[in-house]
């Protein structure tokens, strides 16, 4: 029986997840191309598989059209809004993903961006690579205001995160713990109030036709001039054409974006100096990246005992 792993990064750490999947009496295909997979290619792939594997390609109604054995897609980390959920469910495809595993790493890209940004770390690495000995005035975290928008599993790592900094608290958060906000001194508000409130925006919601470009022209001429927003989550959730105008006109001061729109990404964004890149690695950690990985088999192979195969 096949299973086609869609993801080019997966098992490139740690072959043991594969090694997992052929004890178990499957034959592993794997895509050799380094990047994502072209719609012709996936579709020849995936036609005789009965489980899929998958990182962040798109999984439209069509593909799955083009593979009549698929029982399980088995997501290789958070999100679900590259997958087509109402066709697999129409098709009577199991979907799972791996929430909690990635959860630790993204929050401490979001860190790192936010200290990076605060303190000017790559544009005084430029500079000095350039013979350019430029002593930069920074600013620090500790005492300033961060808010959070989404209160989830990420999220909370954040919180936790942060403590040391003994930073001001705020988040918007539709579905909010009221028993973690009040542990932890957070200030619940709108998204408007967060916004204009807070010195550092953190993103950390799923991509919906709710959260689409939530962070647009107006969203970003409500924050301070001095704040810098930070986005570990989706690319989608900027508009990233306004993102590129309020930098340049100093509406906000900076950005840390590790997701974008179009990926590989090669906009606008690579101009600016204020602006500090990195190339959707929120869950490139060697630990997380085994713990999914192995979480990734588990789901897939107990999935499919569920569908009877």
């Amino acid at each position: 029986m096949k299973i086609l792993i869609s993801s080019a990064s997966f098992g490139k750490i740690n072959r043991d997840p594969i090694t997992m999947l052929e004890k178990a009496g499957f034959e592993t295909v794997s895509n050799t191309r380094g990047k994502k997979l072209e719609f012709d290619e996936f579709a020849e792939l995936i036609k005789d598989a009965a489980g899929l594997i998958a990182g962040t390609e798109k999984i439209t109604g069509k593909l799955l059209e083009k593979a009549p054995k698929l029982k399980v897609i088995s997501r290789y980390g958070v999100g679900m809004d590259n997958i087509d959920m109402e066709a697999a469910k129409k098709l009577g495809i199991i979907v799972r993903s791996t929430p909690e595993a990635p959860s630790q790493a993204v929050a401490e890209l979001a860190l790192a961006l936010m200290l990076n940004l605060s303190r000017r770390v790559a544009e005084a690495d430029r500079n000095l690579r350039k013979d350019n000995w430029n002593q930069l005035m920074g600013r620090l975290l500790t005492g300033r205001t961060l808010g959070i928008i989404g209160l989830g599993r990420i999220g909370k790592k954040l919180v936790r995160l942060v403590q040391p900094f003994k930073m001001d608290l705020r988040a918007y958060e539709p579905y909010p713990d009221v028993d973690f906000i009040r542990e932890n001194n957070i200030v619940l508000g709108s998204l408007q109030d967060v916004l204009s409130d807070s010195d550092i925006i953190s993103l950390h919601l799923p991509l919906s036709d709710a959260t689409f470009h939530m962070i647009g022209k107006k969203e970003l001429s409500l924050m301070k001039k001095d704040a810098i927003i930070i986005n570990t989550s989706r690319g989608g959730l900027i508009d990233e054409e306004a993102l590129i105008g309020a930098l340049r006109n100093g509406t906000i001061a900076g950005a840390g974006i590790d997701t974008f729109e179009t990926e590989p990404y090669k906009g606008g964004l690579t101009d600016l100096d204020n602006v500090v890149l990195t190339c959707h690695m929120g869950s490139s950690a060697i630990e997380t990246r085994k713990q999914m990985e192995l979480e990734t088999v588990n789901n897939l192979i107990s999935a499919l005992k569920e569908a009877g195969i």
